[in-house]
């Protein structure tokens, strides 16, 4: 008997030459605007953000090809266990986690500080993924299938928010919701599940933090504290604005280089891309974005394994979900949140983890073809 891809095992060899390297290409492209807005950053330094962002980018990159050609029956087989072993870091930051910026976020390993709550994101589709795979598409209105899903969510969610991270959180949300859709979740669950929410809204405004609070009522009114909790939103609304058609020039933004635009590294970058490459460089990177995140759904959906298809469903809409918040908050569209922008914005966790899932989508695409059961032993013929 032969295996029903191709009637051999992938050596590896071929599945270098199967990595997707349009995939590549745009991920490169990405990470070098943010390499160059990073210098624009710093004054036109490569220190002290392009420089350790562009280790990273290569230590990613390494990252990205070892687990694209990694066999899919890996992941499926040990996606439980490495959403515990990610579980069981979020238990550790509440433990002795280090605290930055007035939260609790982030476990210090001595050579690289990581948040686990970045890497739940991976982990928590690969065990979505593996649990729906397991599950007839017969069965997928039963209990035994939204029951333990809603529990694989429910754990994570509860931890980070108590971070405290909400914008997190609500990715995670959002994130197990398009896994859900694409598994064969009915559609009125997903409704009840919204209603439900907006319902419940007014009770969660006890709960939120005071400074939670203050983000969406700023939203609302951002003109009533513009020195304060106001202040933000107002630069950067600024920036975009002053940035015109074709921008400033590089290196010439005034409001990010006469420090007017906070957090012009990490949060903000895009309104200083804005400001100075103007609606036209903020469009390309817009459309960049657009193209990778239609080719990584093209990807998700030629897998030949429900697995496959929705791992690479869950990396692509958190990808699309980071771009939007992050966009959408600099534009004042929404309440502030903490969201990168992957592979542009500064930053180990968030670079590291979207190469890593970037990865596991190249992966899907190597073994596009291969099939195996539901319990992720060889399919054959």
């Amino acid at each position: 008997m032969s295996y029903s891809f191709n009637r051999h095992e992938l050596s590896l060899g071929q599945k270098l030459w199967q990595v997707n390297w349009g995939i590549v290409l745009l991920l490169t492209a990405l990470a070098s605007i943010g390499f160059a807005m990073l210098y624009s950053a710093a004054g036109g330094s490569l220190e002290p953000w392009a420089q350790r962002q562009m280790m990273r980018f290569g230590l990613g990159f390494i990252i990205m090809i070892v687990v694209a050609v990694i066999d899919i029956r890996f992941w499926m087989r040990w996606a439980y266990l490495l959403y515990a072993g990610t579980l069981a870091m979020l238990v550790a930051v509440e433990l002795q986690g280090r605290v930055g910026m007035g939260a609790q976020r982030w476990l210090d390993f001595g050579f690289v500080q990581l948040q686990p709550s970045e890497l739940m994101k991976i982990m928590l589709v690969l065990a979505l993924a593996k649990h729906f795979h397991s599950i007839p598409l017969e069965r997928m209105g039963r209990i035994s299938a939204w029951g333990p899903a809603a529990v694989l969510l429910a754990l994570p969610v509860a931890l980070v928010v108590k971070q405290p991270d909400l914008g997190t959180s609500l990715m995670l949300i959002m994130g197990s919701a398009a896994v859900g859709f694409v598994a064969g979740m009915r559609w009125w669950k997903f409704a009840l599940a919204i209603v439900g929410a907006g319902s419940a809204a007014p009770v969660a405004w006890n709960f939120l933090r005071d400074y939670q609070k203050e983000r969406i009522l700023t939203f609302m009114d951002p003109s009533r504290d513009p020195l304060g909790a106001g202040y933000h939103i107002t630069q950067s609304k600024i920036a975009l604005g002053s940035g015109g058609i074709t921008g400033k020039g590089f290196l010439l933004g005034t409001q990010s280089h006469l420090n007017f635009l906070p957090e012009k590294q990490t949060d903000f970058i895009y309104t200083m891309l804005a400001e100075e490459f103007g609606m036209v460089g903020a469009i390309t990177l817009l459309a960049l974005y657009a193209l990778l995140i239609l080719y990584g759904f093209a990807i998700a959906f030629r897998s030949s394994t429900q697995f496959g298809r929705l791992v690479g469903v869950g990396i692509v809409t958190h990808l699309f979900l980071s771009v939007f918040i992050n966009c959408a908050m600099v534009m004042g569209l929404i309440p502030a949140k903490g969201v990168p922008l992957p592979m542009v914005s500064y930053g180990g966790s968030s670079m590291l983890v979207t190469m890593l899932g970037f990865g596991l989508l190249m992966m899907v695409w190597v073994h596009r073809d291969t099939q195996f059961t539901r319990s992720g032993g060889q399919d054959f013929e």
